[in-house]
């Protein structure tokens, strides 16, 4: 038996997240057709991390436990051949029997990118949230620097998580502009559910003056849903890169 490590990228917008569901097709599910359909075998495919529908990933990671002999190029080469064309494998290793994609993790990055300009993009509208006035990225970035630290991020978790510990260390938070492409970029040991949407949305309230500049600090301590932003929408989101300790 061996323990695979790969690595894939992949276009969210025609899918259900990464974890299998009864309701509509998921990345999981095409990743795990693709492998029977090669080694006639389901094997479960362990993801880094579960995306909500229309999410997207230039970096994902998931494990496989396999008896196939089959050399790491070649699975690759094989996967990509049968894969639908929104998924890609990017690479494949072995790695220590007792590796988990999700709980081995040790932070996650995430991209949030915003086309903020009144005309849209037919280029990247399935890849970013268009705001058609005018944001203030520097002010997003000052306000974004208070997410840094460890908080119970409570505020920043969609209602109805059931997740009972909501404290997390976030190790960075910016905002920056290129052009008319505003991107909000933030890494961290774990993140809630709809975190970085609604930390999003948040800051870009901020940028309008439904959120008043400096409160970020104060919607954090108050633990209340209620107090942060609209939760932006998913097709904006990017999860850009996974660290292992073995990195």
């Amino acid at each position: 038996m061996r323990n695979l490590l790969l690595t894939i990228r992949f276009d969210g917008t025609a899918y259900h997240g990464w974890q299998v569901q009864e309701n509509g097709i998921t990345v999981q599910q095409a990743f795990q057709d693709a492998w029977e359909k090669i080694f006639s075998a389901r094997e479960n495919v362990v993801g880094c991390s579960r995306t909500d529908s229309g999410v997207h990933a230039d970096k994902y990671c998931c494990n496989v436990r396999t008896v196939t002999d089959m050399p790491c190029p070649d699975i690759v080469y094989a996967m990509n051949a049968v894969l639908p064309n929104d998924i890609a494998v990017l690479s494949c290793e072995e790695t220590d029997w007792d590796f988990h994609a999700r709980y081995s993790a040790v932070s996650k990055r995430y991209e949030y990118r915003i086309w903020n300009s009144p005309v849209k993009n037919p280029f990247i509208s399935k890849y970013s949230l268009q705001v058609k006035y005018p944001l203030d990225a520097s002010l997003m970035n000052k306000n974004a620097s208070d997410f840094l630290g460890t908080h119970d991020f409570a505020a920043f978790c969609a209602s109805g998580s059931s997740v009972a510990d909501t404290v997390r260390t976030v190790t960075k938070a910016e905002v920056s502009r290129q052009g008319e492409l505003v991107t909000f970029t933030v890494e961290a040991n774990g993140f809630l559910y709809n975190m970085v949407r609604i930390m999003t949305g948040t800051l870009i309230d901020v940028s309008s003056g439904k959120i008043p500049d400096g409160s970020v600090p104060e919607i954090i301590n108050s633990k209340c849903r209620e107090r942060a932003g609209v939760t932006a929408k998913p097709h904006g989101l990017f999860l850009a890169d996974v660290k292992y300790g073995k990195e």
